[in-house]
């Protein structure tokens, strides 16, 4: 798909991205947000998703063409696209909702795009995860649909494990144990190079200079305290299998910390490269960033238990692995006298 370059004139310096495009482009809002959020827009060669950001004369602003609308579903609007995998309903009962996401599928729908198609949205735009529970809840009996209210997300991409909470008290009463971080939340993930045993503690912020999302030495008033600790798994010559246990839960936390290590995960497009450096060299042939998330624990909203659940990394992943185990130097013999 092509891009339209454009170089930012006197005139237009100190305009915002998105006033930019809404005068250069004579873009509708919903088509902007849209182009922002599927990282559309490039300044300077690196994805612009925040609208906000002020142009610079001389700088370079390549457009990526919006792709084309969709057509209406011929399907089911609760069935989930067979070209990711099917979600595992992994427990129900009257109050929580776990189940086992494939990558590929969106947790929740967007509010840009609730916004922009709205009660259309479940036509015209592929089902999410909270679209298809109702399913699931039905074919497993586990009492009657209704709608479910989401507690946390995981990327797009991202594979495994999500609660939803079917009444307000479940959602009050996890949301409350995600904001304090009391959760068990860990994730398995395949990176590029030689990754070490570390607890890796950062501010991470919308912008850390170059539109990516990023850790800061600086002070600022959006910042997170954000903290990772990564434990090895495997090694395997130029990858890593890692496990991380995520001691605050941000967004792309995982994937930001693992990438300013200089072990990026397999298949990562956006945190793959130092500040204003190329990316790092990826042969591992990932077509998704291999993360999944395989551990989530807390405790029940309605009876106070601590319950946990585990889930097995999908087929894309565990093929990977047992590519790169193959590829992996093997260990000398030891001599035998």
């Amino acid at each position: 798909m092509g891009a339209r370059t454009y170089i930012v004139s006197s005139a237009e310096a100190g305009r915002t991205v998105a006033e930019w495009l809404r005068v250069k482009l004579s873009l509708s809002p919903p088509d902007m947000r849209r182009l922002l959020r599927e990282r559309r827009v490039f300044l300077g060669g690196s994805p612009c998703p925040d609208p906000f950001r002020r142009l610079q004369r001389g700088q370079r602003l390549e457009i990526h063409a919006l792709p084309p609308p969709k057509k209406p579903s011929t399907t089911r609007d609760d069935a989930p696209n067979s070209s990711i995998g099917q979600p595992r309903l992994v427990y129900a009962d009257d109050h929580i909702i776990v189940v086992d996401k494939p990558p590929g599928m969106t947790t929740m729908r967007h509010a840009e795009d609730v916004a922009e198609f709205g009660q259309r949205a479940r036509r015209y735009l592929p089902p999410t995860l909270a679209d298809v529970i109702p399913a699931l809840l039905a074919k497993g009996r586990h009492g009657r649909p209704r709608p479910v209210r989401a507690v946390h997300r995981i990327d797009n991409e991202t594979s495994g494990l999500v609660v939803f909470a079917r009444t307000a008290d479940a959602e009050r009463h996890l949301g409350g144990q995600f904001r304090a971080h009391s959760t068990d939340r860990l994730y398995l993930a395949l990176v590029r190079g030689q990754a070490r045993e570390s607890r890796i503690e950062s501010v991470l912020v919308r912008d850390r200079g170059d539109a990516r999302r990023g850790s800061t030495t600086d002070p600022q008033p959006d910042g997170q305290r954000a903290v990772t600790q990564v434990r090895v798994m495997e090694a395997l010559g130029e990858y890593t299998l890692v496990e991380c246990r995520l001691e605050t839960g941000r967004t792309h936390q995982v994937r930001i910390h693992l990438g300013e290590a200089g072990t990026p995960l397999c298949g990562e497009r956006v945190y793959d490269r130092p500040l204003h450096g190329r990316p790092y060299p990826d042969g591992s042939g990932a077509k998704r960033v291999m993360l999944h998330a395989a551990t989530l624990g807390f405790d029940h909203p309605a009876t106070g238990e601590r319950v946990r659940w585990t889930s097995p990394p999908p087929r894309d992943m565990r093929d990977l692995l047992e590519e790169l185990r193959r590829k992996a130097p093997k260990p000398p013999r030891e001599a035998v006298d």
